[in-house]
């Protein structure tokens, strides 16, 4: 049989969209400011610098960021993302705080490399309260969703506080636990992370515990 043809020329095949293009533009500049932060530091690195190790102008970088400091805060978002857990609905508070034990563990190999630019950026966002802002702002963001989702899956009893404060508490140990793990490998082995995320677990009252209280008299409760 002969070949079926068409007067219809194929469609052009097109290049990549503008927001790829976009995305490639933003990560090669977050790359040079990752480098050059290293190696000079927050306070030493200039828009200009970061430019041109990107092989770039000054403006792809007001494309994509208003100013210095909110290209820093974007490369410290990047740099240290949250740290998620495997956890399946239905298990309880204590299955979440094992996974989250080895969750931070399991990071560490990302992070370690990471620790001296996120030590050294705080202490950046602490001498420009600009900076500090725009850190605490995106923090109480991580925050508050982490508070809902907890909330949402598990009940108020099974906390050992408020979720807003559980979640506070959670991320603390977190930064402090892996700041002392590569400071003092020696002093923070990985029995030291379960037993502190166990302890939160140990916080919380038993379900008979607290059927316990719910059947006391009031009478007996002001005693």
């Amino acid at each position: 049989m002969p070949k079926r043809t068409t007067d219809t020329k194929p469609a052009p095949r097109r290049g990549r969209p503008k927001g790829d293009k976009r995305e490639r533009t933003r990560a090669a500049l977050l790359d040079a400011a990752l480098a050059l932060t290293r190696e000079k530091g927050f306070e030493q690195t200039t828009l200009q610098d970061v430019a041109e190790r990107a092989g770039m102008t000054t403006g792809a970088i007001y494309g994509n960021f208003r100013n210095r400091d909110e290209l820093f805060m974007a490369l410290a978002v990047r740099q240290w993302a949250p740290i998620r857990p495997r956890f399946t609905l239905g298990s309880s508070f204590a299955d979440l705080m094992r996974a989250t034990a080895d969750a931070v563990l399991a990071s560490i190999p990302e992070r370690e490399p990471a620790a001296v630019g996120a030590l050294t950026f705080r202490a950046y966002a602490l001498r420009h309260e600009t900076v500090r802002t725009a850190f605490r702002d995106e923090m109480a963001k991580g925050l508050a969703a982490g508070a809902t989702w907890m909330e949402a899956v598990f009940a108020a009893d099974d906390l050992p506080m408020p979720a807003e404060t559980m979640v506070r508490v959670i991320n603390a140990l977190i930064e402090g636990l892996l700041f002392q793990r590569f400071l003092t490998p020696e002093l923070m082995p990985d029995d030291v992370f379960h037993a502190a995320f166990a302890a939160l677990v140990r916080q919380s009252p038993s379900r008979d515990d607290r059927a316990s209280q719910r059947s006391l008299t009031p009478s007996v409760r002001r005693g």
